[in-house]
C-alpha cells in the first residue's frame, strides 16, 4: 500500500473519530457509484452530511482544502443527492449538507482536524 493510500486512509478515521465526538453518527463510508465516491456520510439530527476528507502531511504544498474546487464540490453535490436517493430511509427528513474536513499530520493520532460544514 503506498504512503499516500495509508496516509489517506488514516485521515478518514481521524475525520470519522472527530465527528463522532462531536455528535455525529458516521453511516457509510467510501460510498461508490459511476459518478464518484464520497469519504464519509454523517447524520446529526436533522443534517444528512456528506464529508470530504482531504488529508496532508504537513502544509508544505498548501492546506488541504485548496484542493476542492468549484467543480469538485458540485461533484459531491450530485453524489449527495444519488446516496440520498439510494438510502431513503437514511436520508428522509434531513437536510443534505455538503462539509469538508481537512486532517494535517503525518501521526494520526496527533493531526490537527478542521471541519468547514455547508459547502454551497
Amino acid at each position: 500500500m503506498s504512503h499516500n493510500t495509508t496516509l489517506g486512509r488514516a485521515g478518514e478515521q481521524r475525520a470519522a473519530d472527530y465527528l463522532q465526538g462531536r455528535g455525529f453518527d458516521v453511516v457509510d463510508r467510501n460510498w461508490r457509484c459511476s459518478a464518484g465516491e464520497i469519504d464519509l456520510v454523517a447524520t446529526h439530527g436533522d443534517v444528512l452530511a456528506i464529508v470530504e476528507v482531504k488529508t496532508r502531511s504537513n502544509k508544505r504544498y498548501g492546506h488541504p482544502l485548496e484542493a476542492l474546487d468549484r467543480a469538485k464540490v458540485d461533484r459531491l453535490w450530485r453524489l449527495a443527492l444519488m446516496w440520498a436517493r439510494t438510502h431513503p430511509e437514511t436520508a428522509r427528513g434531513r437536510r443534505i449538507r455538503v462539509d469538508a474536513v481537512a486532517v494535517i499530520g503525518a501521526d494520526p493520532d496527533t493531526a490537527s482536524v478542521e471541519h468547514l460544514a455547508g459547502l454551497s
